[in-house]
């Protein structure tokens, strides 16, 4: 679904979406809705297909907001126009589920860019930062130890 959005948003390239595909279909080679998007060749036709027979109402919503957080940090590190960004922020807001659109982090997307419009890219930076990290704290209290 992640890698979906952001194909269609043009943030991730096809040869990402088309190898996390790869990754998820062999790890689960019996769905049939991963086998489909493996033949699809049209990408629109594959990122219509899941964003319209995906179960919102079965989204585990920590583990897209992980998963999408990750992407955007690498996105965001790459990208020296924050203007651009916040731009590209706001279209992908608006390509979110709509059960998810309101809660945070994902809130964010819809208003960080508006200190930008009179001149304030550091509280922009800052509230993007933010989001971006939303998960770090957590990610970093579940550390596995091995059992010797």
């Amino acid at each position: 679904m992640v890698y979906a959005i952001l194909l269609y948003e043009e943030l991730v390239t096809e040869n990402e979406y088309n190898k996390r595909l790869d990754e998820l279909f062999l790890n689960d080679p019996k769905n049939d809705d991963l086998l489909y998007l493996e033949w699809e060749t049209d990408i629109k036709k594959a990122v219509t297909y899941v964003r319209t027979n995906f179960d919102y109402n079965r989204l585990d919503v920590e583990r897209l907001g992980r998963i999408l957080m990750r992407k955007l940090k690498e996105i965001y590190a790459d990208c020296s126009d924050i203007k651009y960004f916040a731009s590209r922020m706001f279209s992908l807001w608006e390509s979110l589920p709509g059960n998810i659109q309101n809660i945070e982090p994902f809130w964010t997307l819809s208003y960080a860019d508006e200190p930008l419009s009179w001149g304030d890219e550091e509280q922009t930076r800052d509230m993007y930062e933010r989001m971006l990290n939303y998960y770090k704290d957590e990610d970093e209290v579940h550390i596995t130890i091995p059992v010797l």
